[in-house]
């Protein structure tokens, strides 16, 4: 998996429920602040009203968080998903593929691996002796 791509797209949703964060306690905090200010009497109903309002938003951005999760969970159960099937794929087209192949060119596929070429740039089909005739 692409760990670098999941990295981003964390930072992305971590800085996007950051902003909203930060947005939505400084609307919640600006009303609250206004009152504490004005009124000195009632500080300790203040100051359990904004710990109201903080565990609030808290669990607003816990649930933004789990959901920003479930959601790329869900996106990577997809890829797991899809390269299952491609590797089930590629194994299936595999095995016909020894099963076409001659004795001769399974030898000389295993030769090329063994010293460390590439199967697909040496790999050609000899030229039976019989095609080699002069007129």
């Amino acid at each position: 998996m692409n760990s670098q791509c999941y990295t981003v797209a964390m930072d992305l949703g971590v800085c996007q429920l950051r902003n909203f964060s930060i947005s939505f306690l400084s609307s919640v905090l600006g009303k609250e602040s206004a009152s504490v200010s004005v009124d000195d009497s009632s500080s300790g109903a203040s100051v359990v009203a904004i710990d109201n309002k903080i565990e609030q938003a808290m669990d607003l951005v816990k649930s933004h968080l789990m959901y920003a999760v479930r959601e790329e969970v869900e996106v990577l159960k997809e890829q797991i998903k899809e390269l299952i099937e491609r590797n089930t794929q590629l194994e299936q087209e595999n095995n016909l593929l020894k099963t076409l192949a001659s004795p001769e060119q399974m030898a000389q596929f295993q030769a090329q691996v063994q010293t460390g070429g590439s199967p697909t740039s040496t790999a050609q089909a000899p030229i039976p002796e019989s095609c080699h005739t002069v007129n």
